[in-house]
C-alpha cells in the first residue's frame, strides 16, 4: 500500500465501486484523506480513482479484490497489517438474497456470509492492532435496519447483519478508554445498486422511505466524529429502529415478513 503524506489521513473503503462506498470515498477525499479504494471492478476503481485524484489532488490507489476469495482477502489483510498506519477503515463491501432460503442457491448464500461476515471480521482484526498500538483510527462497520430484527425472504442476510452489529457493539467495550473508535452503520433504504442484485422490487416503496448514499455517509461521519456507536441515518429510520425495540419480535418478524415478501421476487 503506497504510504500517505504525513499530513494527510489515509482511509480504506471496501465495495467502494458504487454506492455507499463511493459515496463514502468522494466524501472522504473531499475531507483531504488519501483512500485505497477495494471492489471486484478495476475499470470502476480506475475511474473513481482518476476523478479523485484530479478534483481533490489526493493519492487515491485503486485495488480490485474479489474479497469472498481467500487469497484476494489475504492481500489487503497483509496491507492492512503491514504497519503502515491506517486511519479510517470502511467496512461496506456487501450484498443480499431475497427470496424463500429454500430456493435460494447455497453456494451463493455461502459467498454472502463470506463478504458480509468473514471478510469484515478478517480485515477488522488486520487494522486494529496498529490502531490500538497508535491509540487513534476508527473502523466503520456498514450493517442495516435489516440487523434489528428477523428478516424472512432476507434470511441470510438480515443474519449477517445481526453478526455485525453485535459484533462491533462487543469491540466497543474492548476499546474502552482506548481513542480507538468503531460505529455501526445502519442505513435503511439507500439509493445503491444493492436493490437490483438482490432482485427486490422496489417500486411500491414510497419516496420518503429512501436516502441518498451521500446523506448516508453525512450522517455516518458526523456521528463518527461525536463518537457515536450506533448510526441509523435519517428520522424515518430511527423511528422504525425504535418501534421495532418495543414491539414484541414475533410480530416485527410477522411484518417484517408480510413487507419482504411484498418486493421479493419469489418463485412459484
Amino acid at each position: 500500500m503506497r504510504k500517505a503524506s504525513k499530513e494527510k489521513k489515509r482511509a480504506l473503503i471496501t465495495g467502494a465501486s458504487s454506492g455507499i462506498g463511493a459515496a463514502f470515498a468522494r466524501h472522504l477525499a473531499r475531507d483531504g484523506y488519501d483512500v485505497v479504494l477495494v471492489a471486484r471492478s478495476r475499470e470502476r476503481l480506475d475511474d473513481l480513482a482518476g476523478e479523485l485524484q484530479a478534483q481533490h489532488g489526493v493519492a487515491a490507489e485503486a485495488l480490485p479484490a474479489d474479497l469472498t476469495d481467500p487469497p484476494e482477502l489475504h492481500i489487503v489483510e497483509e496491507m492492512l497489517a503491514d504497519g503502515v498506519g491506517l486511519d479510517l477503515l470502511v467496512n461496506n463491501a456487501g450484498f443480499g438474497t431475497g427470496g424463500a432460503f429454500r430456493e435460494l442457491e447455497v453456494n451463493q448464500e455461502e459467498s454472502e456470509i463470506r463478504l458480509n461476515v468473514v471478510a469484515l471480521v478478517r480485515l477488522t482484526r488486520a487494522a486494529l492492532p496498529s490502531m490500538v498500538a497508535r491509540n487513534s483510527g476508527a473502523i466503520i462497520n456498514v450493517s442495516s435496519l435489516a440487523g434489528f430484527q428477523a428478516a424472512p425472504f432476507n434470511a441470510t442476510y438480515g443474519a449477517t447483519k445481526a453478526f455485525v452489529n453485535s459484533f462491533t457493539e462487543s469491540l466497543a467495550e474492548e476499546l474502552r478508554g482506548s481513542a480507538v473508535k468503531v460505529q455501526m452503520l445502519c442505513p435503511g433504504f439507500t439509493r445503491t445498486e444493492f436493490q437490483e442484485r438482490a432482485s427486490l422490487d422496489v417500486s411500491g416503496v414510497p419516496s420518503f422511505a429512501w436516502m441518498s448514499a451521500e446523506a448516508v455517509v453525512d450522517a455516518s461521519l458526523t456521528a463518527l466524529q461525536r463518537g457515536d456507536l450506533v448510526c441509523i441515518p435519517g428520522m424515518q429510520n430511527k423511528m422504525v429502529a425504535t418501534l421495532t425495540s418495543l414491539l414484541p419480535r414475533s410480530l416485527t418478524r410477522r411484518v417484517s415478513g408480510m413487507l419482504t415478501r411484498s418486493v421479493v421476487k419469489l418463485e412459484g
